[in-house]
Parts: structure tokens; sequence; C-alpha cells
């Protein structure tokens, strides 16, 4: 997260461009919230927004866009406190073309690329967070996740088993299905940890949220 001074500075460099304009003209950036001694501004959310459209051809609300920030922003402060590792270019790199692959075409990649306004470095950018704010939450949580073999068989019975009988698909033996339900149990405790830890941390942080419909 940017510090303080910086984005006050740039708040400060439009501020007085937009004095210097015709009054009907929209001043192009502003503070959505203030977060300790920290803030997010609107053109943070105007970009979340536009990668969600790029991702899932709609976005969530600016409200709910802020309370993402707002939970980035706590996890970003705490993973450089501890001096986490960002991710290698190779990473990011990986992580670019599963977003790709996630497209039917790469002719769907590049028009929805184009409808959101995107560049190609914007979108880096917003994969490498991505990937350092997953990595920190995964190193952090998953040492806490323990997943018993009676969870797992359940799992599979109730959820492996139903999905593939409801596609008319014969389900896959359980021991080859064992490695990835727990994988995917393992994630879904990290996120309900993570959660829980967002909402604590909340609580013990001073926010003001100034961007409208957003304030409590």
């Amino acid at each position: 997260m940017r510090g303080l001074a910086i984005r006050a500075l740039l708040f400060l460099v439009v501020l007085a461009i937009a004095m210097g304009t015709p009054a009907a003209q929209e001043i192009v950036d502003r503070i959505a919230v203030k977060i300790e001694n920290d803030v997010i501004l609107l053109s943070d959310v105007r970009t979340l927004s536009r990668y969600q459209l790029f991702l899932d051809g709609k976005s969530e609300t600016d409200a709910q866009i802020l309370e993402r920030l707002i939970d980035q922003w706590i996890v970003r402060t705490e993973a450089e406190v501890s001096r986490f590792p960002h991710p290698a270019d190779a990473e990011v790199e990986r992580g670019v073309e599963r977003v790709k692959k996630s497209f039917s075409s790469l002719e769907e990649y590049e028009a929805r690329k184009k409808q959101s306004g995107l560049s190609d470095a914007e979108i880096w950018t917003m994969v490498s967070t991505q990937l350092y704010l997953s990595n920190y939450l995964d190193s952090r949580f998953r040492p806490g996740v323990q997943i018993d073999p009676k969870t797992i068989e359940d799992f599979y019975e109730k959820s492996i088993v139903p999905r593939a009988k409801a596609k008319g698909q014969e389900p896959p033996p359980l021991e080859e299905a064992r490695d990835y339900i727990q994988e995917a149990l393992v994630q879904r405790g990290i996120n309900d940890q993570a959660d829980q830890w967002l909402i604590e941390s909340k609580a013990r942080l001073h926010i003001e949220k100034l961007l409208d419909g957003a304030a409590k």
C-alpha cells in the first residue's frame, strides 16, 4: 500500500488541477477511505472494478469493492511488516497464463480486456497482487488447518458422488479424489480462518469511509 505522504501529494495535485479547470469538470480522484495513517483512493476502487469486469463480465458495487480493498490493505500491511517475499516474475507469468486460459479463446480474452479498458501491465499488476496476498494467507493459516480422513470421506459422499451422478457420470474412486478433496477442504479452512482474522482486525483499526454509499 502506498504511503500516506505519497497519496496525499497525489490528491493535492489532482485537486489543484481540478481547481484550474471549468467547474463542470469532475475531479478525477479522491479519497474513498481513511484507514489508520493511510488512504484508499477512488481510483483503486475503479481499477478493481474494471478487473472484475474483465474476469467475470460484471463487477460488484463500489461499497463491496471497498470492503475487498480494506481486506487487501490489512493482509498487505501484515505481509510487508513480516517481510513476506513477493512472487517471482515467473510465478506471475504463470498466473497471467492461467487467467488467459480461463477464457474460451484468446479472442475473448482480448475482447474482454478491451471492454474493461485494462492494459497488459495492469493485468500483470493485479495478478501479482493477488498472488502476493493469497500466498501470504496460505503461509499464515495453512499450518493451522487439519483435515481428518472422516471429513474427506464425508465430503466425497455428500458432494463428489451426488455431483457426478447429477451429470450422469461415474464418480471417481475415493482414493483418486482424496488429494483433491483434502486440498479443497484445506483451502476452505484457510478462507474461514482468514475471514475471522479480518473481522477481528477491522474491529481494531480506525476506518473512515468517505465514498458515497459505503459509509456505515
